[in-house]
């Protein structure tokens, strides 16, 4: 089982940069390219509600579970 992270996929969508993202949400490139990478192991509310916020998205949008 696993949580894969669809935020390559909302930024395409979108039309922006993990760069512009960052810059908006107030946090580090590394941090945020963690997370996209699918290498992070969790997420703070914080984090996930502001991402939401900045791609006008639901979590359900960024994370999904992925079945073995």
């Amino acid at each position: 089982m696993a949580i894969a992270v669809k935020l390559d996929d909302l930024l395409h969508d979108r039309r922006m940069t993990l760069t512009e993202l960052a810059e908006r949400i107030d946090i580090t490139l590394a941090n945020l390219s963690i997370l996209k990478t699918g290498k992070a192991r969790a997420i703070r509310f914080s984090t996930l509600e502001a991402i939401c916020e900045a791609l006008a998205c639901q979590p359900g949008d960024l994370l999904e579970f992925v079945s073995d």
